[in-house]
């Protein structure tokens, strides 16, 4: 029997480890910057439905096997997906209140 114990997977544990995951050219990470959308977890898979802040970003295929890497780090996971959706598209607005001051955006 493996030592998996798919209890210890929660959503909240996922927003914590994906904390660790950055856009290489803003110093917030991406659940700061608003780009996670959603996740899902099922048994032992977690599924990742996030964006960018632009849809021609070139660091498109790093950030998301960085975040598919990091996913896959949580004890009790066994398979990710990330999925890369433009709709609703990002805006600053998204940004959660630590991420606008780290970038001294006052609005």
């Amino acid at each position: 029997m493996g030592s998996e114990n798919t209890s210890s997977i929660s959503e909240q544990a996922v927003f914590e480890a994906l904390k660790d995951c950055y856009d290489p050219e803003i110093p917030v990470d991406i659940v700061n910057l608003g780009l996670v959308y959603g996740v899902t977890v099922v048994d032992n898979s977690v599924g990742v439905k996030m964006t960018l802040t632009t849809p021609g970003c070139g660091a498109a295929d790093w950030i998301a096997d960085s975040v598919k890497k990091r996913v896959m780090q949580i004890p009790g996971v066994l398979e990710a997906d990330v999925r890369l959706v433009w709709k609703p598209p990002w805006n600053p607005g998204m940004m959660s209140e630590e991420a606008r001051k780290r970038l001294l955006i006052t609005k």
